[in-house]
């Protein structure tokens, strides 16, 4: 197992450790969850409300937050699975029960506990059905942490990883969830189709949460592009403001919270991943700011504009940035 990374053994130092460093700013959704929370009498789950209050609070693991959320029946999201087996065997989970690598089972670190997935290997076309009883993984790019008989169910195990789709199925450990959140439509939002958009994600850096101190890097407002008189020279237009002969629509950012996608060094690498995240999202702001952390300069970026939490946690969701955070 040494494709697995040696921080996937804090999941097991008990239940409660993992959330000791929980966060009280952003929204719990444990009180969500209660909405259509039931008792499926499966004495071989723990699905207990209390079990639920606790895995569905905010909590950090070596610095980086993770907020749990409910994903709507029908969500799905693509990226890279691995798996775990005989070092993690007989061990607990971060939902309480007992790890047992012949279950068909998985890991997430946001998804409600008792989440039904499907997963499909991409690379293969075999797909199977999991149910999420622990946190993880932790490991950068990763979505998923599949049991070993699941792993083995899509052939994945000799490689140690795959390119995976999730498909949110159902809570509590069923299928069928009447009460279940399913995709709502917000106000001039296009209904999504049933094929789900590959989009070409910059990796951040995983770095600590820290305190921000903001110096804006100055982003040229866009405006109609300069139409010059015959007795004066033809000014050079940004290429920024025309693409195909149209202007670009001025970014708004009107929203208190914001998704960090990135963390550099150099302020060259901020700079390239601002503009290229802004040609992609042009209906947001995408700015970088100049932090200190122990004594050393990094830039941050930031995508702007989203009016709550849960506004921010879409866009983040829907558009595949895995490792972006949410700030308000």
């Amino acid at each position: 197992m040494k494709f697995i990374s040696s921080v996937k053994y804090s999941l097991f130092f008990g239940f409660s450790t993992l959330f000791l460093f929980t966060g009280c700013s952003q929204k719990n959704y444990s009180d969500d969850y209660m909405k259509f929370y039931k008792d499926t009498k499966n004495s071989k789950i723990n699905n207990s409300k209390e079990m639920h209050k606790y895995t569905m609070r905010p909590y950090s693991v070596f610095g980086i937050k993770y907020y749990p959320f409910i994903a709507n029946i029908g969500d799905r999201f693509e990226g890279i699975a691995s798996w775990y087996g005989p070092d993690f065997h007989s061990k607990k989970t971060s939902n309480g029960e007992v790890y047992n690598m012949y279950d068909m089972t998985a890991a997430h670190k946001t998804l409600p506990m008792n989440t039904v997935l499907r997963v499909e290997n991409l690379d293969n076309g075999k797909s199977i059905i999991v149910r999420v009883n622990d946190r993880g993984p932790f490991v950068k790019g990763r979505i998923i942490d599949l049991s070993n008989k699941a792993a083995n169910e899509i052939d994945m195990v000799r490689r140690g990883t795959a390119n995976v789709r999730i498909t949110v199925l159902g809570y509590n450990g069923e299928i069928e969830n009447k009460n279940a959140p399913y995709t709502e439509l917000a106000q001039n939002e296009v209904k999504p189709s049933n094929q789900v958009e590959k989009i070409d994600v910059l990796e951040p850096l995983d770095i600590k949460e820290d305190k921000i101190t903001t110096t804006n890097v100055t982003i040229p407002t866009v405006g109609t592009p300069v139409v010059a008189k015959t007795t004066v020279k033809t000014p050079t237009v940004n290429k920024a403001s025309v693409v195909n002969n149209k202007p670009k629509i001025t970014p708004l950012s009107t929203g208190i919270y914001s998704l960090q996608v990135g963390a550099f060094s150099k302020i060259e690498g901020a700079q390239k991943t601002v503009s290229d995240y802004q040609r992609k999202f042009s209906s947001n702001k995408v700015e970088s700011e100049k932090v200190f952390v122990n004594g050393k300069t990094l830039y941050k970026v930031f995508i702007k504009g989203f009016k709550s939490y849960d506004e921010a946690q879409r866009f983040k969701n829907s558009n595949g940035l895995t490792n972006a955070m949410v700030i308000k």
